[in-house]
């Protein structure tokens, strides 16, 4: 069974520090490009980060660069979010996702944040951050 677990979420105050952990059962991530999404009550889902399957490329949204890094360690099936100087507005639901098959992950050898392009999803892991 293909499987992505989040962990490392919690309450944080501003200006702080989190790492959040997305592990990988019944497959093996370093075959697929792997993103981060978060999720804010009454807000859509959006991209934050991805990381390509060699781990060579990451991309990010406007929003959290130079604050939030991605890596990969391929040897414990493991893909980790360091974040930042966190702030208010990085509250939300975080959710790593896995993509396999698109063009842009198995021929261009890239990543990409947009949700659609992933097949598979954890189940999320909570930040909040706040005073």
């Amino acid at each position: 069974q293909l499987q992505l677990v989040e962990s490392g979420g919690g309450l944080v105050q501003p200006g702080g520090s989190l790492r959040l952990s997305c592990a990988a059962s019944g497959f093996t991530l370093e075959y697929y490009a792997i993103a981060w999404f978060r999720q804010a009550p009454g807000k859509e889902r959006e991209g934050i980060s991805c990381i390509s399957m060699s781990g060579n490329t990451t991309d990010y949204a406007d929003s959290v660069k130079g604050r939030f890094t991605i890596s990969k360690d391929n040897a414990e099936n493991t893909v980790y979010l360091q974040m930042n100087n966190l702030k208010p507005a990085d509250t939300g639901v975080y959710y790593c996702a896995a993509d396999g098959t698109s063009w842009i992950t198995t021929v261009l050898a890239t990543c990409n944040i947009s949700p659609g392009l992933y097949d598979y999803w954890g189940q999320g892991t909570q930040v909040t951050v706040s005073t």
